[in-house]
Parts: structure tokens; C-alpha cells; sequence
């Protein structure tokens, strides 16, 4: 009998055979048929496959959590995200790198994504490219790759050249390397440093690693991006503080912004943006900190984007307060004010309640 390996004269048989071996390739033959449900029953069964990849995540959490971390450490040296795939992978690494410059207002060189055969290939597909790991350190040598940089290599196989090219390439260059694949030990993880391997299980139609595969990607790319734009101080809570007001939406979600940060008027937030040149995070130190603009800047810079240690700085507590109840812990009672001994009730009551202008006449 002729072996797999090498009954094709092409040369694909050692390739069809290490395909074979893959979770993400695997053949269901309880779906063999699937083409001959009714259209309600397909979309059920979808579902039911949807719902199984948020717990393969769950499962990677503690390497994608330490990913993280020391990606955030990279990137407040001074050092970028880069993301490296082919194909569906590429394609997730170009569009969450995209997303961050309007959500975090970053640098566009500050997050990038790379994928093989140039930004034709996000709608077209570019032969061969995904099989080369030279592409791939040509992409690298030409952002001029440092220590400092952070390069994720994503693969659903786990052995797409590129992106184990690309990896191997940042790894000898001294960058911090991750490799996100849906197979368990994939030859990308064994080249990252942070192996990030979220094993999904065969998809529904074989081999269309965009389905399950492809939100594992996803969701986890989401989470590199996120939580690192939080360790660096993008985040103020859960509000964005650096977002880029590009458009009507943007405008006016930052006004919403300042809002749910300050509790100030619409008077003060519109005061505010036009002291900050439209800087939210800018914005809210002025409200809060009792800052000017120029001050607001500098003290951000000072705390290296930080709001909450720019906050901390802004103001000492005022003399009729205890010393520990900072600026920030004022805020959360926005009625005790600096020059008044006794606190005034919310702001939200105040209308509510008539002045006393004289003390009341004592009871008979």
C-alpha cells in the first residue's frame, strides 16, 4: 500500500499528512451532512460551537495574563505592539492594531499589525506569502525592530511559516515574543517565549479556522490590547479616558465621558475641553485637580498618562479636611468643599432644597 506521505507526485503528501494530525483540521463525520438541515438547525448548531470558545479562553488565562504583563512593561519602555500573521490571523492582527489608535488615541506606529503579502492581502489573498519566514523577517527589519518591542505571532494552525518566522526573527532580536495558535503544542509556541495556545476543537466546516478559531483570536487579541492600554494608565476605571474625538460619535461620547468622570455641568465639561484642546483625560484633571490646562499636561506627563498619580498630585487635601482624603476620594463626595467647614449636600439635592437664611426659632 502507497503511504500518505508520498502517494501525491506534487509534493503535498508530507504536508496533507501533518494537516491530518492537526485539532483544528480534524473531519467531523457527524456534520458530514450538515448541508441538508434546514437553515434554523444549522444556525443552532453554529451557535452551540460559538459558545464552547470563551471557556477555551478561560483556560489560557494565567499565560495570557503574564503575555500581558510583560507586554505593558515593554511598552511603557518605549517599545511596540506588533502583531505578525497570514491570512484570517493577519487580518484579526491588522484590525485590532487599527482599533487602538481612535480607542487609546496611541501613536498608529505604536500598535501594528503585519500581515503576510502587504495590506493587499487584507482583501485579497496574496499566494505563497503565509509560506515564507524570510517575509517575515523582511516586514520586521523594516520597522526597524528593537528590545524593546513586543511581537505576536498569530497562527489558528500553529505552523504557518510567517508567523513562526516572525517570531524567531524578534526573538533573536532580544523582542518579547507571543504565539497565539488553537493547536496544543504548535511549532509557534514552541518558538514564543509566551506560548498563548487556545485548543478550540475541529470547526464546523473543516479547516475554516475563521469560525472558532477565529473568535479565540479574537477574544484574546481584544484582552493583549486592552489590559495593556490599562497597565499604561489609558483607562481611567472603566472610561476612556484617551479616546480620540474623530468623529460626532467620538465628540460626543468624550462629553459623556467627562461627565461620568467629573459629575460637572455642561458648562464646566465644554470650559474644560476648550482649556485641554479637547483632551478628555486633560479635561477631567482640570475639573477635578482644580488645575489649569498647561498644569493639567504637565502633571500628566509627570505621571506618565496616569490619571489616578495625576490626580494624586494636583491638590493637597485643604485644612479643614483630614489630611489623608485626597482629591480623588473628594470626588466620590463632590460636596465637601475647600472652603466650607461644613459639608453641603450632593449636587444632585441641592435644587431640591431651599436656602436657610436665617437660624431657625427655637421651640416654645
Amino acid at each position: 500500500m502507497t503511504s500518505l506521505t508520498d502517494a501525491t507526485p506534487d509534493g503535498y503528501g508530507e504536508l496533507r499528512a501533518e494537516l491530518a494530525t492537526l485539532t483544528t483540521e480534524a473531519f467531523r463525520p457527524e456534520l458530514a451532512e450538515i448541508d441538508r438541515l434546514a437553515t434554523a438547525d444549522i444556525a443552532r448548531i453554529m451557535n452551540g460551537e460559538d459558545q464552547t470558545v470563551p471557556s477555551a479562553v478561560a483556560e489560557r488565562l494565567p499565560e495570557i495574563a503574564a503575555a500581558i504583563d510583560a507586554t505593558a512593561e515593554r511598552m511603557a519602555r518605549g517599545g511596540r505592539l506588533i502583531y505578525a500573521g497570514a491570512g484570517t490571523a493577519g487580518r484579526l492582527g491588522v484590525l485590532d492594531a487599527s482599533e487602538c489608535p481612535p480607542t487609546f488615541n496611541t501613536d498608529p506606529a505604536d500598535v501594528v499589525g503585519l500581515i503576510a503579502g502587504g495590506p493587499s492581502a487584507m482583501v485579497t489573498a496574496v499566494e505563497g506569502a503565509e509560506d515564507s519566514k524570510e517575509l517575515a523577517a523582511a516586514d520586521l527589519e523594516a520597522l526597524e525592530l528593537t528590545a524593546d518591542d513586543t511581537v505576536v505571532g498569530i497562527s489558528a494552525s500553529g505552523r504557518t511559516p510567517y508567523a513562526i518566522g516572525a517570531v524567531e526573527h524578534a526573538r533573536a532580536k532580544g523582542a518579547l515574543t507571543l504565539g497565539l495558535s488553537c493547536n496544543a503544542d504548535s511549532a509557534l509556541g514552541a518558538a514564543a517565549e509566551h506560548p498563548i495556545e487556545v485548543v478550540v476543537g475541529p470547526e464546523l466546516l473543516t479547516g475554516s479556522t475563521r469560525l472558532k478559531a477565529g473568535t479565540a483570536q479574537k477574544l484574546v487579541l481584544n484582552m493583549i490590547s486592552t489590559i495593556t492600554m490599562i497597565r499604561l494608565g489609558k483607562t481611567y476605571g472603566n472610561l476612556m479616558v484617551d479616546v480620540r474625538a474623530s468623529n460626532e460619535k467620538l465628540r460626543a461620547r468624550s462629553r459623556r465621558i467627562v461627565a461620568l468622570a467629573t459629575g460637572a455641568s455642561d458648562e464646566e465639561i465644554e470650559a474644560a475641553l476648550a482649556a485641554t484642546d479637547g483632551e478628555v483625560k486633560n479635561a477631567i484633571l482640570t475639573i477635578l485637580g482644580q488645575v489649569d490646562g498647561p498644569t493639567a499636561a504637565t502633571l500628566l506627563t509627570e505621571s506618565k498618562g496616569h490619571l489616578r498619580a495625576a490626580l494624586a498630585a494636583a491638590t493637597p487635601a485643604p485644612p479643614d479636611l483630614p489630611h489623608h482624603l485626597s482629591r480623588t476620594a473628594r470626588h466620590h463626595a463632590p460636596w465637601l468643599q475647600k472652603t466650607r467647614t461644613a459639608p453641603l449636600p450632593p449636587r444632585s439635592f441641592r435644587s431640591s432644597v431651599a436656602p436657610r437664611t436665617s437660624a431657625p426659632s427655637p421651640t416654645a
